[in-house]
């Protein structure tokens, strides 16, 4: 298994932090189609503190509340660059899940609809089977009738030419 990072990014009021083994997947946890890291948007996190959460829950997307500590350094590095402060980047909408919700349910359409389908024909395979040990006892039983009959006329024709012979 891949090592893993913790890795954050800002969502509104809150970090979004995740424990990814790498940039690109942590991006696929936030559901971001943008490169956050280029953007300088995202980062690596090393502070032990700030790991622990997202280690424990790999993959998913742990948001945590931002101070006004957190936020009033931020502020002071960006008003001393600039006279405004930047605003904190929107994050990227939540992916539509419509399109995935309308496959699944297609999916089950058709699985319960084909499990019906095979219900249906073992449904029918059990009438032939039945059918066809009908029709097997019903032939046995002429075999045997047609047998006995045809033994009746052999042992009939053998003693007539018993009797022939003898006269």
């Amino acid at each position: 298994m891949a090592k893993l990072k913790v890795f954050r990014t800002p969502a509104g009021f809150h970090d979004a932090y995740v424990a990814a083994p790498s940039q690109k997947a942590a991006l696929a946890a936030w559901g971001s189609d943008a490169n956050l890291f280029a953007r300088g948007l995202a980062e690596q996190v090393t502070d032990p503190e700030l790991m622990r959460e997202p280690l424990a829950h790999p993959g998913d997307v742990i948001r945590v509340a931002r101070t006004m500590a957190d936020a009033l350094p931020t502020a002071t590095k960006v008003s001393r660059r600039k006279a405004t402060p930047t605003p904190a980047p929107k994050p990227a909408p939540r992916p539509n899940r419509t399109a995935l919700d309308k496959a699944e349910a297609a999916l089950e359409a058709a699985e319960a609809r084909q499990a019906e389908e095979r219900a249906a024909l073992k449904r029918e395979e059990q009438t032939l089977a039945a059918r066809r040990r009908a029709l097997d006892k019903m032939q046995a039983e002429e075999r045997t009738r047609l047998d006995k009959a045809r033994i009746k006329a052999r042992d009939e024709y053998e003693a007539a030419v018993e009797r022939w012979r003898d006269d």
